[in-house]
């Protein structure tokens, strides 16, 4: 593997690396020991098909008698059942078989389809993730989550299926639009507050070095990143316990997506100010001191995120975060902090969390 793959995912039934490398995209090393099959299919956006595909498609020419791209409408709208079965026509038109290798090319729509469809095809065919976002490179390409949202949830209909690599090329995020950045910042920044605190001491030094796209801070920030993912699915893959310490500022973050309309904030955005809520939620059940609410609306209003929800409502803010999936027979659950670098799942009261989302969003 490349040098600086240094970051290995290992669970109970599969172990895999992720290749992190400026240039990881043409380095033939990145795609040695995938596993053998006649065809490979790369599936991609709208978008990043003219950026990227060729240059996949190339670098996988001398592994696959055939290499054909697929590419998907671009944007959160259009996480499926419809764009899904797009990508089901095009194995089952192609005679992909169940050794057929799929690419998922992107950033976490294209990765969470991906996987989703290769969880499915034939029962299970192998599949590489290829994130091409800042976002999709710290979080949703690693752990082996696949889904589509439903209109009442986020990511509610999926399953759990570990790609056999993640390839990360550093260069993707060159083409990276700034609010896209933005939004995988809060996925970084989430890494700290929950598991490492000196990392979100360091965030705070290098995050004008990561708004410049500085080459150093971002493959720290995405490495740092990865290692503390891997970590956590290591010890619970399917979101038993400790991994649900990931979805930091989701709870409040899915419903201001699903609320809204999906697309209209992005992910990270969403994020984001799920994770100052989430904050204000844990300073006010006594977990963490004042001040860290205002750390963290610095630093994320630094990052260039926003930090007030919409005015979606308040009982329909509820309403929405009762579909969670953390939620126990309609109780919803928190990822709160309990101190820096520590984040656990509790439940809240009620009138609580309502002064949290009164305090945080924008006037109806």
């Amino acid at each position: 593997m490349p040098q600086h793959a240094a970051v290995q995912v290992n669970t109970p039934g599969h172990r895999y690396d992720i290749v992190i490398a400026r240039g990881a995209l043409a380095d033939p090393v990145s795609w040695q020991g995938l596993p053998p099959a006649s065809q490979a299919v790369i599936v991609t956006n709208t978008t990043l098909a003219p950026l990227y595909a060729a240059a996949l498609q190339q670098a996988l020419a001398p592994h696959y008698r055939r290499v054909s791209v697929l590419s998907l409408p671009d944007g959160e709208a259009h996480k499926t059942w419809e764009t899904l079965n797009l990508i089901f026509d095009h194995l089952l038109g192609a005679g992909c078989d169940r050794k057929t290798v799929l690419f998922a090319l992107g950033g976490g729509v294209v990765g969470d389809m991906t996987g989703f469809a290769a969880a499915c095809y034939m029962r299970g065919v192998p599949f590489v993730q290829v994130p091409t976002t800042l976002l999709a490179q710290v979080d949703s390409s690693v752990g082996g989550k696949t889904a589509i949202n439903h209109p009442l949830g986020k990511n509610m209909i999926g399953a759990f299926y570990q790609p056999v690599r993640v390839v990360c090329d550093l260069a993707t995020l060159d083409t990276l639009p700034a609010r896209e950045l933005a939004a995988g910042l809060a996925e970084v920044i989430k890494y700290g507050p929950i598991a490492d605190a000196a990392f979100l001491d360091w965030i705070e030094a290098h995050l004008d070095a990561l708004l410049a796209r500085d080459p150093a801070a971002l493959s720290y920030a995405v490495g740092r990143s990865c290692e503390i993912k891997a970590w956590v699915v290591g010890q619970d893959e399917r979101e038993s316990g400790l991994r649900a310490i990931l979805n930091f500022g989701h709870t409040f973050g899915h419903a201001i997506e699903a609320g809204l309309g999906y697309g209209q904030w992005l992910h990270g955005e969403a994020v984001g100010c799920g994770m100052l809520m989430a904050s204000d939620l844990s300073a006010r059940l006594g977990l963490m001191p004042a001040a860290f609410v205002e750390r963290m609306r610095t630093l994320l209003q630094r990052a260039g995120l926003p930090v007030r929800a919409p005015a979606i409502g308040i009982d329909r803010f509820v309403e929405l975060m009762r579909i969670d999936k953390k939620a126990q027979d309609g109780e919803i659950r928190f990822v709160l902090i309990e101190a820096l670098g520590r984040a656990g799942v509790r439940p809240a009261p009620d009138a609580l969390v309502r002064a949290v989302i009164a305090g945080h969003s924008e006037p109806a």
